[in-house]
């Protein structure tokens, strides 16, 4: 589950980049939107590696 919504957020994060919802009035490269896909795509890839980590030290 969590793959499928990283896999989203960075579509979005590149599509933002590109410019192609510059018709919705959102900027293309560096904007608010593109920071807040990469933020949270930075936070999935923290919270898989700490589960797994917590899974490792249980077995």
């Amino acid at each position: 589950m969590l793959e499928i919504i990283g896999l989203i957020l960075v579509a979005i994060m590149t599509l933002g980049f590109v410019g192609v919802f510059k018709s919705y009035g959102i900027e293309s490269g560096l904007s608010e939107l593109f920071w807040g896909c990469a933020g949270g795509t930075l936070l999935i890839i923290i919270y898989r590696k700490m589960k797994r980590k917590q899974d490792e030290q249980k077995d």
